[in-house]
């Protein structure tokens, strides 16, 4: 980038509601079955696209975190729907249980992510990919490993984030496919460590995530899970927040952008009470930025039509999805 002060954008803590957004509508499709057939059902409305050698991107969590992606979903998701796959990640920058491969190693297997082959994907290396349209990047450091897939199915579990106020799809790759030392320090400083926050965060994320996006074109697609949403990140595993979001069901798009607008609507449109600390989660630190600047950068739509695979396709409204939620109890599931 040229030496011009680049200013970050506003109103990363506003919510814009549906009827002020404008322009194309995608399809999102949702189910409030929390199991791994849920995640079946989704994401088969969406994998049109995945074809070849699939990396399947999920966050698979510090030691012991109990909000993560039940393992015994995923491991039913692969074997059904994609059985000769890859579980994707990358080293943190942070140190912590998956700083070296080494200790992500071990943390995997602490997890119980034994049942498919998991590839750490900046183990043996890095590679820059193209930023089309960024302000922050021109490119981006990702794990080298990346180059060896051909298809990406990014399975977020959807949730708070300590800093960027959400952690969906976007986070999900925009975080986790950069590489630990060089990527994730992009993303995460300016001139000093841990220092970026705010709207810029918001944007490094999503550029970030863009690269990636661009990188898979057509052969990309999203499912995002909604359980256990502590505010904190699954990177904070046993320090995560108490979860006191009720638990919602399963989305799924070929639209990033999409996904996580449908997510965060359905927050939006829960009773007070229960919305309350996932909002202010992401309207004190701007997270809604990663939506509108999604938007400008031309990512996808924030409109879409919601589709329930619960009952025949209807199309209903984020409201309709949030209609009868119960206080959070835990499921137990593993």
């Amino acid at each position: 980038m040229s030496n011009q002060k680049i200013v970050p954008g506003t109103g990363g803590d506003r919510y814009v509601p549906y009827a002020e957004r404008v322009g194309n509508e995608s399809v999102v499709y949702f189910t409030r079955d929390l199991s791994a057939e849920g995640i079946i059902k989704a994401y088969k409305m969406v994998n049109a696209g995945i074809c070849g050698k699939v990396a399947v991107k999920l966050h698979t969590g510090e030691q012991h975190g109990s909000n993560i992606l039940p393992r015994t979903w995923v491991k039913k998701f692969l074997a059904d729907c994609l059985p000769d796959s890859t579980i994707v990640e990358t080293n943190t920058y942070y140190e912590g249980d998956r700083y070296t491969t080494l200790q992500h190693r071990k943390t995997l297997a602490v997890n119980g992510w034994n049942f498919c082959p998991v590839d750490i994907m900046d183990e043996n290396g890095t590679v820059m990919l193209p930023v089309k349209g960024g302000k922050w990047f021109t490119e981006m450091s990702m794990g080298k490993d990346i180059l060896n897939y051909d298809s990406l199915v990014v399975l977020t579990h959807f949730k708070g984030h300590t800093q960027g106020g959400f952690g969906g799809s976007n986070k999900n790759i925009g975080i986790g496919c950069a590489d630990g030392q060089i990527g994730k320090k992009m993303i995460h400083t300016s001139q000093r460590a841990w220092d970026t926050l705010k709207e810029e965060l918001s944007e490094k994320i999503t550029e970030s995530s863009k690269a990636t996006v661009d990188h898979f074109g057509k052969h990309i697609t999203f499912v995002n899970v909604m359980r256990n949403m502590s505010v904190s990140c699954d990177c904070e595993g046993l320090g995560a927040e108490p979860v006191v979001t009720p638990n919602v069901g399963v989305l799924s798009s070929t639209d990033i952008l999409a996904v996580d607008q449908a997510c965060v609507d359905i927050i939006y449109a829960m009773k007070p009470e229960f919305r309350a600390a996932m909002v202010e989660r992401m309207q004190s630190r701007h997270g809604l930025r990663q939506l509108s600047y999604m938007k400008e950068i031309g990512m996808g739509n924030d409109k879409y039509v919601l589709i329930d695979l619960d009952n025949g396709g209807k199309r209903i409204t984020a409201a309709e999805a949030a209609e009868g939620l119960k206080p959070f109890v835990s499921d137990g599931e593993v």
